[in-house]
């Protein structure tokens, strides 16, 4: 099993599906998967911008495995070739090999050892938070009521994770000089800022909120712009922020109190630009139906049960539609996203064997 799966994982790095560019198409590393997967039908669908997804099936089941085969651009940091696998000790380094290709060389090996029914969907669009592949299947009406998503969780069933929303909000100003004694007001940089300050305190006085092991909201100010130079009252000013709120929180409501901290007038835009819902989807008591019902298919699946995780994941876009999800995969999380990123190899295997195990049991 552990040669398959480097075997496997070898040949999908090699693939280049970094995103962005999103330079993704229909063959590719579909084709080593439609040639890997012997006796399995296929489905494959174009959804555009470098957004592919395939469904591999072999004979019916009503449990999906999911793994998404983009990868994060290589930064300048990487040592070697980054779509070139190789052996480090007891890690294999590479490009996706963490996050989250292993993962799929791993099903690739479990199908391969086994004959029992299996449904396998791979999708390209996951670290663009576009998520058009899955919104799309999920739109389809499919035939499916579990599904194990796969992202680096050490092979342990995670049952909840936090919502994710991203947006953009920009500020008006008056542009003059900036010895004006209105200049404290006229700047969209000053209101910018006054603006941020508070939606930082709102963010720390939440602190205290709890869910399902996680506590708080994340909260990040990722990019500021505005203003001309440092003599000119600023005329206008751009934020770009998101949020991870635990899944008691409503989204809806976060957006509401955080435009409310700036007047009507000096607001010119406020665009929510992304959104994932936490895991488990759902108001708190649908939400927590669902998280004892991924928690008895864990239970029933022999796999171990991890704590709930602050990464957003697609999951909660299959909870949201009403399938029993987790998160299940191998690695650590902290090395996705990393210059040399790299994946322990008895995680692959442990990964594998799990797959091989639970293929074998009817669902």
């Amino acid at each position: 099993m552990r040669e398959a799966v480097l075997r496997h994982l070898e040949a999908l790095v090699a693939f280049d599906t970094r995103n962005p560019p999103r330079a993704i198409g229909t063959g590719g590393i579909f084709d080593y998967l439609r040639a890997q997967l012997p006796g399995f039908d296929f489905d494959v669908i174009d959804h555009g911008a470098g957004a592919v997804s395939m469904l591999a099936t072999r004979g019916r089941t009503r449990r999906l495995f999911n793994v998404h085969l983009d990868t994060v651009p290589s930064s300048d940091g990487w040592t070697q070739d980054p779509l070139a696998l190789r052996l480090a000790g007891d890690r294999v380094i590479g490009l996706g090999a963490c996050d989250i290709k292993g993962a799929a060389a791993g099903l690739i090996a479990a199908a391969s050892a086994t004959t029992g029914d299996a449904a396998f969907l791979f999708s390209t669009d996951e670290e663009a938070n576009d998520a058009r592949c899955i919104r799309a299947f999920l739109a389809s009406n499919p035939p499916f009521g579990e599904v194990l998503v796969a992202e680096p969780t050490h092979c342990e069933a995670v049952l909840a994770h936090r919502g994710l929303s991203s947006a953009r909000i920009a500020f008006a100003g008056e542009a003059g000089h900036a010895s004006s004694p209105d200049a404290m007001r006229m700047s969209a940089v000053h209101r910018a800022v006054r603006w941020g300050a508070r939606a930082l305190d709102h963010a720390q006085a939440l602190a205290h909120e709890r869910f399902g092991g996680l506590t708080g909201l994340r909260f990040n100010i990722g990019t500021m712009a505005g203003g001309i130079k440092g003599n000119v009252i600023a005329p206008s000013a751009e934020f770009r922020f998101n949020f991870r709120p635990l899944p008691s929180m409503d989204i809806d409501q976060l957006h509401a109190t955080l435009r409310g901290f700036a007047a009507a007038g000096d607001i010119r835009a406020y665009d929510e630009t992304f959104r994932g819902p936490p895991l488990p989807a759902g108001v708190l008591h649908e939400a927590e139906r669902q998280r004892l019902a991924a928690r008895d298919l864990a239970d029933a699946l022999e796999l171990p049960i991890g704590n709930a995780v602050d990464f957003w994941t697609e999951a909660s876009l299959f909870s949201e539609a009403g399938l029993t999800a987790f998160v299940f995969g191998p690695g650590d999380i902290a090395q996705a996203h990393t210059a040399d990123e790299w994946v322990a190899i008895d995680q692959l295997e442990r990964y594998a064997t799990h797959a091989t195990r639970i293929i074998g049991v009817a669902a």
